[in-house]
């Protein structure tokens, strides 16, 4: 009887222990969502653009820019005017894009996929390029390999990414044409793929549209391929620190000794390692693509979060650039979240102290 009692004591008190980390965890993501409201607000009031002026236009008259003043409820204390535009973001509501006549939630969910694809191919190209290359780097350390490797990191790091975008295209679509060139996909497949998710590859394969994937594959493999190797820089030189620290380490000293394969000490149990802090490195490099690459998809003339964004700033569209402002901070708040979670998946040291 003692024994039960204690058992289900211990189940009470694991159960007890996993709520409280759930609070923790959701008053965490509660905070800085709020945190990042204010931040928006406070830029829309500190940045010098007059929002009745960008309604109403700078040849109204007086009357009608002070009706405009009121109705935006510009006149209210500053307190209440954040109070109005939490629950109007709460809410989904955004207001609407000047810029379009949209409401920006609209104008946000149309773009938004198309980023989204572009940095999911990018990101996918990057990481599959970039450990390898950063394993191999560690590996031959100081070797000719490790120098061309370093060499490729920082021609990534260093180039500047509106050069190569435009190099790519003068080659591998003008000179060469092995793909096609600026926008998302041919107008002539443009209607031919039913929206179910945004994203042209993943709709027209589900839909067995497959000369229209090859011509979307074909519109996105060069700045995907250039995204991916601004990535690439990044993530193969972390995993090279990551995997020169594992193999430093005393376990892959024994593991030797005791004559444990080469290939299995690097790729089974150093990288398993490494792989812990690289999630967190992956993980950044996704959000700072979803983000909005700006000058790649105004180069490839994408049409994405960061083109949206652009074409809102230059014309002062502050419901656009707050609402896509404020999408970019929960997608890094969800990375960060995801790799935390990853964390605890992967290191069991991480579970033991959490």
């Amino acid at each position: 009887m003692t024994a039960e009692v204690s058992l289900a004591r211990g189940r009470a008190s694991a159960l007890s222990s996993l709520l409280w980390k759930a609070v923790k965890l959701l008053t965490t993501v509660a905070v800085t969502i709020i945190g990042l409201l204010l931040v928006t607000f406070l830029i829309s009031h500190v940045i010098a653009v007059d929002p009745v002026l960008a309604v109403v236009g700078d040849r109204a008259s007086q009357s009608t820019y002070d009706k405009m003043f009121l109705e935006m409820g510009l006149d209210k204390p500053l307190w209440q005017q954040f109070w109005v535009y939490l629950e109007k973001v709460l809410s989904g509501n955004f207001g609407n894009s000047f810029l379009t006549k949209k409401p920006v939630i609209d104008d946000l969910a149309r773009a938004f996929p198309a980023t989204l694809e572009l940095a999911t191919v990018g990101i996918l190209i990057g990481t599959l390029a970039g450990v390898p290359l950063g394993i191999l780097s560690a590996v031959k350390a100081g070797k000719l390999p490790d120098q061309i490797v370093r060499v490729l990191g920082l021609v990534g790091y260093s180039a500047p990414i509106f050069w190569l975008g435009l190099l790519g295209l003068l080659v591998f679509y003008a000179k060469l044409g092995w793909v096609a060139g600026p926008g998302r996909i041919d107008i002539a497949y443009e209607y031919s793929i039913s929206p179910a998710t945004g994203l042209l590859l993943l709709d027209s394969a589900m839909q067995g549209q497959w000369e229209a994937f090859g011509n979307a594959f074909s519109h996105i493999i060069l700045p995907a391929t250039l995204l991916g190797y601004y990535s690439m820089a990044y993530i193969s030189r972390m995993t090279r620190s990551f995997m020169l620290a594992e193999l430093a380490q005393e376990y892959v000293t024994t593991a030797r000794v005791k004559g444990v394969p080469e290939w299995r000490i690097i790729w089974v149990h150093a990288l398993r390692n490494a792989a812990v802090p690289l999630v967190t490195v992956v993980a950044l490099s996704y959000a700072g693509l979803l983000e909005g690459s700006v000058l790649t998809e105004t180069i490839f003339a994408w049409p994405g979060l960061g083109m949206y964004l652009t074409n809102s700033l230059q014309v002062a569209d502050m419901n656009a650039v707050l609402g896509g402002t404020l999408l970019i901070g929960v997608i890094f708040v969800g990375l960060n979240l995801l790799s935390d979670l990853l964390y605890v998946l992967l290191d069991p040291r991480v579970r033991r102290r959490a």
